[in-house]
């Protein structure tokens, strides 16, 4: 973990498909509404959290989780659609607790989702948010993402109130090659 993140209890880093539901729905239930704005569902609703299950199951979904004694703490999520016309695209998405921000556990497991993206054959990386999540671009600029768009007014949350999405991407290659020419 991140050498100047403040002082953490250990965490596991396991797949999410080996979590139980309890433990997933007592995770998403103590996530702020705004930190969700930026999926395309909503996961505090049982069906989607199921199909979200069934996705890992059937491999079109790589997840992984954060454990700190028995509780969730982190998740990521990995989606590639290898039929896709964007099949070379992966999408990386990361929700921590408030309560285990800056304590290099997205890091950790953002670090782990790229690897695996990677590892799949995922040449691009693209990350959502909202703009005002500055501690995720942060996280996300200083593993090689950069901003690509805004979408304005692109979701709408429980209040009806409108609130813009942040792109970022990252370029595998662009990322391998900066990281090789600045290789100690």
């Amino acid at each position: 973990m991140n050498a100047n993140a403040k002082t953490a209890a250990p965490v596991a880093i396991q797949s999410l498909a080996d979590c139980s539901e309890q433990a997933l729905e007592t995770f998403v239930g103590k996530l702020p509404v705004h930190d969700l704005l930026f999926l395309d569902r909503d996961i505090r609703q049982p069906r989607v959290l199921a199909a979200w299950r069934r996705a890992i199951e059937q491999g079109a979904v790589h997840s992984l989780v954060a454990i700190a004694g028995d509780e969730i703490v982190a998740t990521t999520a990995v989606i590639r659609d290898p039929l896709s016309w964007s099949a070379h695209v992966a999408d990386v998405r990361l929700l921590v607790l408030p309560e285990s921000r800056g304590k290099g556990v997205g890091r950790a497991l953002l670090e782990a989702s790229i690897e695996h993206a990677i590892s799949q054959g995922a040449t691009k990386l693209t990350a959502r948010m909202t703009p005002d999540q500055r501690g995720a671009i942060t996280l996300f600029e200083e593993t090689g993402f950069r901003g690509e768009a805004l979408l304005r007014d692109q979701v709408r949350d429980t209040n009806g109130d409108l609130h813009d999405i942040a792109v970022l991407s990252l370029d595998v290659g662009q990322e391998m090659a900066r990281k090789a020419a600045f290789a100690d």
